[in-house]
């Protein structure tokens, strides 16, 4: 199985050239001194220990998986020891507040860094990101054990996990039973079944602090009856020291298709003391916020899948021979041409670069909007920041995923029957991928989100403030020859996503199913509206060092021509399934399924 090597060059170019963060950084108070030299030197050390760490235990990982004796999980082989390796590093740690322990390093960095682990191995990856989640969870609402759990999940000594799903109820989170009684001395008694949660139980970290939803005895039906609980694995004194064993019992691992390396948890909890984390009544909230850091988390899994296992497909295509090629042989001195010289080799070669590349741009783009929302000295940047980061974050979550299973299977159909079989170790990134579509809120859930919620909601207000930055940089362009190759599609595209949305609009009003009927096409059309938009923007600086004959620009401007060319056509059918509305969903009685 072929080694992962992270793409720095890439991962430079977003940063600085295209993001500019360095100069963004400057007016961020926390954030002003982070220089180029050192958002390099993170990222190199960041590529040495997912390459040379992390990496090696992919196949190892999935082999292995995760044994259960006596309630107790052991990782695979060679997982503890990376996680030492780790923790000893400071890396738990990267992005997190100093006052903790942390090194205060921005999210669109922290991000970057969890890209890299999440090809590397995203099944031991998943213990680290949603620790940072937990972490990030507990920051913001108030808990009895706050302070003494924020230092420890810093340091990498206890971890964090979201314990959310039961047999019974799953994305719908109003039908949660698991009770918790006030135990008369501030905290509180919780009895239920937890199902399919990621890291429940392991053997890396000290302690596991799950956060779980639960029912107060006088919570109102459904989700306004949601309270979140912090509740450890192993009950900690006023110290911190954790020794008291909890009534928390881990009941299986679940077989499933791939993260093997990762125990997915049935989790039962038997009178477990929790205590609460906010307000009565407001778990939603609060969880949320665990929650919209791990949508984000998920979509940078799926760009870190993609990134491996395209990896795997280039080099496989530029040294396997068969056939020649269809205009002439190419490598006259060899028995057949490699593959790569084949013009459908070739589309799906690009089809996952462009991907990749346009994936990371809107990624690290969120992210640096996330870090703005934070701390930017002006309150009405913070403002629009923090509704970008509400608009495209379930957009980042699903087209982002729906791309890396997409991207995964063309990597091993570049690679045919040698990706089929296990050798190569593409077959596992497809069955890997394969989850992030349906966790953290299946992909369905994130259209419905961002069309009802994000979109519809404000009357489009979030996003028209995208739509400004996209005429503004249109504006910056029209003089710069060659660039109407891009803007051009790009304007028209707007038109017609304005109209669009104004159209679901009026017939939600008197058809809610309509929504859902176009949701899935919607969230689609927007994501290629921000693709497009960072793709024009890459041209942009990529045309006059191409034209000076520098590679990497001359690559990156025919990916952005192929992407424009190949992949943004694909609106056209999403436009007009979008418009057709619900009847033809509905027109079939449920009995005749």
């Amino acid at each position: 199985m072929q080694q992962y090597s992270a793409p720095l060059r890439d991962m430079s170019f977003v940063f600085h050239e295209l993001l500019e963060v360095e100069s963004e950084y400057r007016q961020l108070q926390p954030q002003a001194d982070r220089s180029r030299e050192l958002i390099d030197s993170v990222l190199e050390a960041g590529a040495r220990f997912a390459e040379d760490v992390v990496s090696p235990l992919q196949r190892i990982g999935d082999e292995h998986g995760c044994r259960l004796e006596a309630g107790r999980v052991t990782t695979p082989p060679g997982f503890k020891r990376a996680y030492q390796l780790f923790c000893e590093a400071g890396w738990p740690g990267a992005a997190a507040d100093p006052h903790h322990g942390g090194q205060g390093l921005p999210d669109a960095l922290g991000y970057a860094l969890e890209e890299m682990l999440n090809s590397a191995n995203l099944a031991w990856a998943m213990y680290v990101t949603l620790t940072r989640g937990a972490y990030g969870a507990l920051r913001e609402s108030a808990t009895a054990l706050r302070e003494v759990c924020l230092p420890k999940l810093v340091s990498g000594r206890w971890t964090g996990t979201m314990c959310l799903t039961e047999p019974q109820a799953g994305s719908d989170l109003g039908l949660v039973k698991t009770e918790a009684v006030p135990d008369g001395a501030g905290a509180y008694r919780l009895t239920g079944t937890k199902i399919f949660v990621s890291a429940g139980e392991h053997d890396l970290s000290e302690n596991i602090l799950h956060l779980v939803l639960a029912r107060l005895p006088d919570a109102p039906a459904g989700s306004k009856g949601i309270s979140l609980f912090l509740v450890p694995k192993l009950l900690p004194d006023a110290a911190g020291r954790a020794h008291d064993n909890n009534r928390i019992e881990c009941l299986g691992i679940e077989r499933k298709l791939g993260i093997h390396g990762n125990a997915t948890c049935v989790i039962q909890l038997d009178g477990a003391t929790g205590f609460l984390v906010g307000e009565p009544h407001r778990g939603l909230p609060a969880m949320f916020v665990m929650m919209n850091a791990a949508r984000l988390g998920v979509g940078i899994q799926g760009l870190g899948l993609m990134q491996v296992a395209y990896q795997h497909a280039r080099d496989y295509a530029k040294g396997r021979l068969q056939s020649r090629s269809l205009s002439g042989a190419k490598a006259p001195d060899q028995p057949a041409d490699p593959i790569v010289v084949h013009a459908d080799v070739r589309r799906m070669l690009l089809t996952q670069k462009a991907y990749i590349e346009g994936g990371r741009a809107l990624a690290y783009w969120l992210a640096l909007m996330l870090d703005r929302s934070k701390a930017h000295p002006d309150p009405g940047l913070r403002r629009d920041s923090n509704d970008l980061v509400s608009l495209f974050t379930p957009v980042v979550k699903a087209f982002l995923t729906d791309n890396a299973v997409l991207c995964t299977n063309l990597a091993l159909q570049v690679c045919g029957g040698h990706g089929y079989i296990r050798d190569t170790g593409l077959e596992q990134f497809v069955r890997d991928a394969r989850i992030t579509t349906i966790y953290e809120g299946t992909n369905t859930i994130q259209a419905l989100d961002l069309l009802g919620r994000k979109v519809l909601f404000d009357g489009g207000a979030k996003l028209r403030k995208f739509g400004d930055l996209v005429r503004t940089f249109v504006e910056l362009a029209q003089g710069t020859a060659g660039m109407r190759q891009f803007t051009a599609p790009l304007v028209q595209l707007a038109g017609r996503l304005e109209r669009l949305t104004l159209e679901l609009g009026a017939r939600a009003l008197s058809n809610r199913d309509e929504l859902g009927a176009a949701a899935t096409d919607y969230l689609r059309i927007l994501g290629h509206f921000a693709c497009a938009y960072f793709w024009a923007r890459m041209a942009h600086i990529a045309l006059p060092r191409a034209a000076a004959g520098e590679a990497f620009y001359a690559s990156k401007l025919a990916t952005a021509r192929f992407y424009f060319a190949r992949l943004l056509p694909e609106v056209e059918a999403s436009f007009q399934t979008a418009s057709s509305g619900a009847s033809t969903l509905f027109e079939l009685d449920a009995e005749a399924f």
